[in-house]
């Protein structure tokens, strides 16, 4: 799993170093299948559930899942959350970024920063005998303490041989409440948070989800071991 988390890395790397105004994310999903050839390794995304491609390119008030377009031109002031993942020898890795687009407004700025901080928030109480409550409540303290809103309808999840594996993992919760971590467990960790309010809906696409209010929206994620000495980030 470590491997393929170095691999979900480089990939996603090479992506970020190519966003600038004026490129499309069909051209972002290029780059990443050429990289892919290169690796020789194969997309977790593409074929999942019939999605289409090997990156989510969600932009804006994208939340997730958003596909890429030739349609889709990103310009100065944009952000845009790219999450990917690969397998290799039957594991899997999962990871994901939001990237400004050229200079970005001040407010859209700290909406990044918070929902990175979130997630490394949540990560720090990752621990044998730690409580996916402790993990949510975390990511929760972070966003709400900033004034932003946690996304409900979608959440993290186990992973190993298959994508996505029990448990759910929310970014939000109550410290101390359910199930316990243990050493071995592997977790995606996603907080996805708005600018405005949580609330979500699904385009005619039957992928992309956006902010009902139209708000900013940002997503990281990693992909973390549980191990006696703490959290291990494999998709560092």
């Amino acid at each position: 799993m470590r491997r393929a988390g170095e691999l979900t890395r480089d990939v996603l790397e090479l992506v970020r170093g190519l966003v600038k105004p004026g490129v499309t994310t069909l051209d972002l999903e290029k780059a990443a299948v050429a990289r892919l050839k290169e690796l020789d390794v194969k997309a977790a995304f593409k074929g999942y559930h019939g999605y289409p491609c090997a990156l989510c390119t969600s932009v804006n008030s994208e939340v997730v899942h958003g596909i890429p377009s030739e349609k889709r031109v990103l310009k100065e002031g944009d952000i845009v959350s790219v999450d990917f993942g690969v397998v290799v020898d039957g594991y899997y890795g999962d990871s994901a970024i939001t990237v400004p687009v050229g200079k970005i407004a001040p407010d859209t700025a700290r909406l990044l920063d918070v929902t990175k901080k979130s997630l490394h928030a949540g990560i720090a109480v990752v621990r044998p005998g730690a409580t996916l409550g402790d993990v949510g409540a975390a990511v929760q303290k972070v966003v709400e303490g900033e004034g932003f809103s946690v996304v409900r309808d979608f959440v993290g999840h186990g992973i190993g041989v298959h994508m996505h594996e029990d448990p759910q993992v929310p970014n939000f919760g109550e410290a101390g409440r359910g199930m316990k971590l243990k050493a071995g467990m592997v977790i995606a960790i996603e907080p996805m948070v708005n600018a405005g309010r949580p609330d979500v809906m699904v385009l005619d696409d039957g992928w992309t989800a956006v902010a009902k209010d139209g708000s900013m929206s940002a997503h990281f994620e990693h992909t973390v071991a549980v191990t006696d000495t703490g959290a291990r980030i494999l998709t560092e």
